[in-house]
């Protein structure tokens, strides 16, 4: 049976079906992993070829020159083809593109398929609401794994890719996430000097995400509910989380690795939607406000919005007791008596979080980014929570939400889950 005819529960029961396997699994995947450590190929496959996908699988290529790509799954064939097309035409990586016809895998169930190709390291590129469940698929069939941002968008989905994450340590599984900052050496020299006492104690973050609108996939008369939906999940809630979740969470991670990987207590704010209002922006805002508050009762007000005609700014302010940091794409500063400066080698952290992977793989000492990765996409599903509903929203809510935002049934022609657009004061905290 296909997963187009699949309901959630088996969906997920399907998703384990590597486990079964047992010993046989580790032990296929520990003889990999000696091939690699000894200089030999490392055999990729990419599941969720749109553009980030795409550009993931060109990332990897580059950070590992024997790593090669066999296999890609999508939901949809001309997605595939067209990343496939894109990626042959890169003429650095070209040579290291196998993916015939046979290791082409289109439908719901794609990423059932690529994880049994034979590749040793999957990367997850899928709309996020797939990220848990092609998560728990590849760490139960012993594969390493590149997660794209953000890995869930509501509680369940991100207590399974906590599970599956200490399942990977358990595995001795390499688990890298795309939240790509803390590859980046200014931004990691920069929170370095943070958490050295530069500042002092942090008592204040701003954090800002101000940019103009991005892609948005009109509806054809030919698609189904389903389909459309798909086709253009970043409008949808259950597809995306919204795009303070799909996002802004680079910068919602940023504060919580300045805050050593401390997430708030709870969180209180408001968004709403005036530009994107019409049938093709499905149900997401257009712009959230929320103030974060920690134990410490140091707050983050963390802002953003997708609107044209307005200031783009993408950065975060801290306020500590003897100075103030920037980090931004202007550049990383600190103001505390002197004021000091970011001028060191920059990297393409997004080539840097690829080769911290292969080498890890290769060297026999397993990465996992899990908790912060996980974490960093709940606080942004509990801003999300607050402005949806108008509540103070606690951590722990969060976390023990059982707003599960899963279709009933993965098909085309299925209904999608209901897109009602939230209303402050309405909409309930579940």
């Amino acid at each position: 049976m296909g997963l187009r005819e699949l309901s959630r529960r088996q969906f997920l029961k399907t998703s384990t079906v590597a486990a079964v396997a047992g010993p046989f699994v580790a032990g296929h995947a520990f003889a990999q992993d000696r091939a690699a450590a000894s200089g030999g190929t490392l055999r990729v496959g990419l599941i969720g070829c749109g553009g980030r996908g795409t550009g993931a699988a060109a990332q990897a290529l580059t950070a590992d020159p024997h790593a090669k790509l066999v296999a890609l799954g999508d939901a949809f064939q001309d997605r595939l083809q067209n990343s496939l097309e894109t990626l042959r035409k890169q003429k650095d990586i070209a040579d290291r593109i196998d993916v015939p016809a046979e290791r082409c895998f289109v439908g719901f169930d794609a990423y059932q398929q690529v994880i049994a190709s034979g590749v040793d390291v999957v990367l997850l590129a899928t709309p996020p609401h797939f990220r848990p469940i092609h998560l728990k698929a590849a760490i139960e069939a012993g594969k390493h794994v590149f997660a794209e941002k953000p890995v869930a968008v509501d509680g369940p989905g991100v207590r399974s890719v906590l599970a599956s994450c200490e399942e990977a340590r358990k595995r001795n599984l390499s688990i890298v996430s795309g939240l790509a900052l803390r590859y980046s050496f200014g931004h990691r020299e920069t929170v370095k000097r943070i958490h050295d006492g530069a500042l002092g104690e942090v008592r204040a973050l701003q954090a800002n995400d101000f940019r103009g609108p991005i892609w948005v996939k009109p509806r054809r008369l030919e698609w189904t509910d389903m389909e459309y939906h798909m086709r253009n999940w970043y409008y949808f809630t259950w597809l995306s989380g919204d795009f303070n979740v799909e996002q802004h969470v680079h910068m919602l991670d940023l504060c919580a690795w300045i805050m050593k990987d401390e997430y708030p207590v709870s969180a209180l704010g408001l968004g709403g939607r005036q530009v994107r209002t019409g049938p093709d922006f499905g149900n997401i805002y257009d712009h959230h406000a929320v103030i974060y508050e920690y134990a410490s009762g140091a707050k983050l007000h963390a802002y953003c919005r997708q609107q044209s005609g307005g200031v783009n700014d993408i950065s975060v302010e801290v306020t500590g007791a003897n100075g103030t940091a920037t980090v931004s794409q202007r550049g990383l500063f600190i103001t505390a008596g002197t004021k000091w400066s970011y001028g060191g080698e920059k990297n393409n952290n997004f080539v840097t979080e690829h080769e911290a992977l292969f080498t890890s793989i290769r060297s026999g000492k397993p990465i996992n980014n899990g908790d912060y990765m996980a974490k960093s996409t709940l606080m942004a599903v509990l801003g999300r929570m607050a402005t949806y509903t108008g509540q103070r929203v606690s951590w722990e809510q969060a976390m023990n939400s059982q707003e599960d935002l899963s279709p009933a049934r993965y098909a085309w022609d299925t209904a999608p889950p209901k897109s009602e657009i939230a209303v402050p004061g309405v909409t309930k905290v579940i």
